[in-house]
Parts: C-alpha cells; structure tokens; sequence
C-alpha cells in the first residue's frame, strides 16, 4: 500500500485518561495546547468494527508538534479498536495516519493494503466529515495504519488548532 504523501500526518495514542497523557506528553515533547472533543458518538450506521456495525463513544484530545498532529483517543463505550487494544495492549501507541486527498484516493489505498494481505478492522465516517479506516499492520513497528479523507471544514478546525500551537 503506497499513498501519495511524503509522511504520515498524525500520530495516535490510546489512554484511559486524557488529563494524564495531556500532561505527560506537554512535558515530553513541549506541545502548548490540547483541544478536547468529548464524547464523540460513532454510530453503527456509519461505522464498522471487524465487519459489523459499531456503535461506541470515544473522547478525543488534539495537538500538533509542528506540522505533526497528535491525537489521544480515550474509549468511553461500546466495543470498539481502541477498548480491545487497551484490554490487550495497555495504553500507548496505537497508529499513523495517512491523509488521502479524495475519497476515492482512500477506496483505492484501502483496495492495495487489503491486496497486499492487510486486514481493514475499523471504519467509517465522523462528524465533521472525516472518513477514516484502519488497516493492521502486524509486520510494522505500529499496531495500525490509518488512513483518512479530511473533508474542507475538519481541515479548517484542524488548521485552527495549528494555529494555537504558535
């Protein structure tokens, strides 16, 4: 799976506690502002985990380190990616994103991963319009790869949150 970027855009980290890994990671890596979105609802009419409808909540955390967006993905409920691999893995890393320019950039990046004998474990659409989908990546360094279509309105609040970093 080849996507048309020079680098990923996003790295990804699940935690039971937002406060905590805020702070842990503002110390580490000087990051100066977190924007929360708590409480996001995935619905299972469009969302998928392991091939079948979804329906969970998870609070998010944003920042950048440069141009580098850093996510913090806390579960709340529902049987999700990030509930199984705090379960299984404890917190910490979870996954890269890459950006796809297009939805149909990410249908066909989808198409090559599962090609090349990757699995796609989680996806669907969130509010705002970011389609995104989960590939597992075994043989890499990081449990997951994401790759995501940012629809112009999320791009403009994440530029946003950018802009509150300088």
């Amino acid at each position: 799976m080849t996507l048309p970027v020079q680098s990923p855009t996003q790295i990804a980290w699940v935690t039971p506690d937002l406060d905590g890994t805020e702070t842990a990671l503002t110390g580490l890596l000087g990051v100066r502002k977190w924007i929360r979105i708590p409480d996001v609802h995935f619905a299972p009419d469009s969302c998928s985990y392991l091939g079948k409808p979804a329906d969970f909540v998870a609070s998010i955390s944003l920042s950048y380190l440069g141009d580098m967006q850093l996510e913090l993905i806390q579960p709340v409920r529902g049987e999700n990616i990030y509930s199984d691999f705090l379960r299984e893995s404890g917190p910490g890393l979870h996954h890269i994103c890459m950006e796809a320019e297009s939805p149909e950039q990410l249908e066909a990046a989808l198409a090559g991963a599962v090609k090349s004998g990757a699995a796609v474990v989680q996806r669907g659409v969130m509010p705002g319009g970011i389609e995104f989908a989960y590939v597992s990546a075994p043989q890499a360094a990081v449990p997951f790869v994401e790759i995501a279509y940012i629809a112009p309105e999320m791009r403009a609040f994440y530029d946003y949150i950018k802009q509150e970093q300088r």
